[in-house]
């Protein structure tokens, strides 16, 4: 059932953007975005520092506008820990001023352009807006804060669902035992014990089924898979994309893992040669790019977000050289569901824990850039 809550007044609109947003945003550009008059989304985008970042930051927010369908009208809201002070005026009113004549001038109808400080808040477009801005008490007593806190869970920030639970120390010495035993002298026994779910789609369906608690060596073969490259990107659009994209994205990564040994290249930068060069395999070049987003065909959110609470769970409980793996993994469902800043959370551990890491330096530049995977302007 979609629950329609309508806010009459600017303040009531702010009370209404963390449960739109699903965080509450703080130092941060929002973008809501409109069709006719109902929300299509929201964009976020970190403050910028200096004033020469502005221009670029404002082209690159009406240009991603410009690419959602439908979207005719949005309201820019500026979140901010600088003050109104006496008298001193609206925080970010030149970038506030920038967004909304550049929208303007694109098509799109700015229906207002908000600022809320850390002791007020105020409209570009309301002359009456008081020097030292309006009191936050209206946001904070407006009877849409309780009706939308009833509709939706509201993360402190957005990298919240990046955040990882406390360690099972039992758990993570189970993990330890059977990584041992797979890849010691009883590797092959040990494979047997797994039966169907040795072969990685298999495991991967068995770990999104409905089981809640699964045996530590599962867990264990899912990390020591994740460590190999070309297995985890298999594993990884196995997920968002279904057993389908799976099974041909394993015997693409055997075949891929095999050339690289032949040339004495890693997978990763053996594909992003090939891909520079335009010579890979058909197959090769349709899972690169679902890789880096350059396709209309959308992830399974239910299966990305099952995922996703496994992986943080095996995370935390994993040593930190069988980590960098699933956190790549994490980093890139996230990124597919348009959660950058906790895609950027997931990314920081991987190279904090291995800084060379070619796959997470790949994915700290795709999300560090802002750039969106193309299902996102595919519709609605």
């Amino acid at each position: 059932m979609t629950t329609i809550i309508r806010a009459e007044a600017a303040h009531d609109f702010l009370a209404l953007v963390p449960s739109l947003a699903g965080f509450r945003p703080e130092r941060s550009l929002v973008c809501v975005a409109f069709i006719g008059n109902r929300t299509a989304g929201v964009l976020r985008f970190d403050l910028p520092r200096r004033v020469r970042d502005r221009a670029p930051l404002v082209a690159t927010i009406v240009g991603t506008l410009c690419r959602l369908p439908g979207v005719d009208a949005l309201v820019p809201i500026v979140y901010t820990d600088a003050r109104f002070g006496v008298g001193r005026g609206m925080p970010q009113r030149s970038l506030l001023g920038m967004l909304t004549a550049r929208a303007e001038e694109a098509g799109f109808l700015v229906r207002d352009a908000l600022c809320r400080a850390s002791d007020g808040w105020g409209s570009l477009l309301d002359p009456d807006t008081p020097a030292t801005g309006h009191p936050l008490a209206l946001i904070d007593e407006s009877p849409v804060t309780r009706l939308a806190a009833d509709v939706r869970e509201v993360a402190s920030s957005p990298s919240e669902s990046a955040t990882l639970p406390a360690a099972e120390p039992d758990v993570a010495a189970r993990i330890v035992d059977a990584l041992e035993q797979l890849t010691g002298e009883a590797h092959e026994k040990t494979l047997r014990r797994l039966g169907e779910n040795g072969d990685p789609v298999a495991l991967v369906e068995t770990l999104l089924g409905r089981e809640s608690v699964h045996p530590p060596l599962r867990l264990a073969w899912f990390l020591h898979l994740a460590s190999i490259p070309a297995l985890r990107d298999a594993m990884m659009l196995q997920i968002g994309f279904g057993v389908l994209v799976g099974e041909a994205a394993h015997d693409d990564a055997m075949n891929t893992a095999d050339r690289a040994a032949e040339l004495g290249e890693t997978v990763d930068g053996f594909v992003v040669r090939e891909m520079a060069a335009g010579t890979l395999g058909e197959v090769s070049e349709m899972l690169s790019r679902l890789m880096i987003g350059r396709s209309t065909l959308r992830p399974d959110v239910r299966r990305v977000e099952r995922a996703l609470a496994l992986l943080r769970q095996l995370i935390a409980n994993a040593s930190p050289a069988h980590r960098v793996g699933p956190l790549c993994i994490a980093a890139w469902l996230a990124w597919s569901l348009g959660r950058g800043s906790a895609a950027g959370a997931f990314i920081d551990r991987a190279i904090d824990i291995d800084p060379g890491h070619s796959m997470a330096g790949l994915l700290s530049t795709l999300i560090g850039s802002g750039t969106l995977p193309e299902w996102a302007f595919s519709g609605r």
